[in-house]
């Protein structure tokens, strides 16, 4: 039971750092207005802050879950 949760928690860390990244590539730079405009969906632009910031709020969640969880994993031999 601790290998199957170490093992999520460092699936956890992986999955909110690699989103979290994307999430603040996305807001910070005009990386998807750019490729959102090249398809025609230019008009979905002026909300994506309504999905980036929630978004990189979770990844970051899910990060510090998988810190936690794999951390804990080796308390319990005491």
């Amino acid at each position: 039971m601790n290998k199957e949760r170490l093992s999520l928690g460092k699936k956890c860390i992986k999955a909110g750092v690699c989103g979290s990244i994307v999430a603040t590539l996305c807001c910070v730079t005009p990386l998807l207005a750019i490729a959102l405009a090249s398809v025609g969906l230019a008009t979905i632009v002026p909300y994506l802050d309504y999905i980036l910031f929630p978004a990189l709020l979770i990844f970051l969640l899910l990060a510090f879950y998988g810190w936690v969880t794999s951390r804990d994993g080796g308390d319990h031999h005491r």
